[in-house]
């Protein structure tokens, strides 16, 4: 049996009863280590929390070296463990099929993730237009193929929540150009440089889908004991200092509800500003009052 099994959001005793006594049976225990970071707790805190050897699965053997995972999964149970819930990455998925493809069983356990512990910033979760991913930009490279996503969102009223990037074991371009194995220190990125990027895409594309006074919410360490939140403009939000990681963002859509919005003013420095600013946001994309067609004389 193949399990993949959810941590949650950060510490070691996020992991459900169910994912537990699943992992405790298993003769192999793989950590998914590059879409996200469990923030309280260390590798080594894992491996005596479940009484078992962890293996740290990066990118490359996820993607690219996954019989090994998969490696006698239909004679003896193996774990494989994510971060939030398993099906957070479209990678998890793949790693599905192809068990599934080799007649292997799969058992999956669910736990929180980002997707829906965002709720707990005050906004409703049937708001929420597509989820973007914001990746940290080079010097000759910078996508905004997202853009379009929080566009419609936007269009429609929806909020869209965005996932800041992480680098976790990256190789430079150089190092992996001359077949070097050297990884770059992780980094993860800030809610400021999140929104820096936001505010260069829209000077660039020009098509409104959000300005510097759009209003936002940063969320920081989600699910910690360190959880902030901070209300504010995509604007203010470029120079908030976050702190440490993990961080991710939400762009309100048009339909802010009022109770939304009274639970956002908890978040925010100046109250009376962002209730402003979501007022006037609002106005963004509003549709036309409806007209009934006019009938024939005829």
């Amino acid at each position: 049996m193949l399990y993949l099994v959810g941590l949650g959001l950060s510490y070691k005793s996020d992991i459900t009863v169910r994912g537990l006594e699943a992992v405790k049976q298993c003769s192999r225990v793989y950590l998914e280590h590059y879409t996200s970071i469990l923030m309280a707790a260390s590798k080594e805190e894992l491996e005596q929390y479940y009484g078992k050897e962890v293996i740290l699965a990066d990118r490359e053997l996820v993607e690219s070296g996954s019989d090994d995972i998969l490696r006698d999964a239909d004679k003896e149970d193996v774990a494989f463990l994510v971060v939030g819930d398993p099906f957070g990455a479209t990678t998890h998925t793949d790693l599905v099929l192809r068990a599934k493809r080799q007649s292997i069983p799969v058992e999956i356990v669910h736990n929180a993730s980002v997707m829906n512990a965002v709720g707990s910033c005050g906004l409703q979760l049937y708001n929420f237009g597509q989820t973007i991913s914001m990746v940290f930009f080079t010097d000759n490279w910078r996508p905004d193929s997202w853009y379009d996503k929080v566009l419609e969102n936007r269009k429609i009223g929806l909020h869209t929540l965005v996932l800041l990037d992480i680098k976790v074991k990256e190789q430079s371009i150089e190092n992996m150009a001359r077949g070097r194995l050297i990884y770059e220190p992780p980094r993860y990125m800030s809610i400021s440089q999140c929104c820096e990027q936001l505010l260069e895409i829209e000077e660039t594309r020009r098509s409104k889908a959000y300005t510097p006074d759009t209003p936002a919410v940063a969320i920081s360490r989600l699910g910690s004991s360190t959880q902030t939140f901070k209300s504010g403009s995509i604007k203010e939000l470029a120079e908030y200092d976050s702190g440490e990681p993990l961080h991710s963002l939400v762009i309100l859509g048009r339909q802010c509800h009022e109770l939304e919005l009274e639970y956002l003013l908890e978040f925010a420095d100046d109250r009376d500003k962002f209730r402003n600013d979501v007022v006037a946001d609002q106005e963004f994309f509003k549709p036309a009052p409806w007209v009934p067609p006019q009938e024939d004389d005829d």
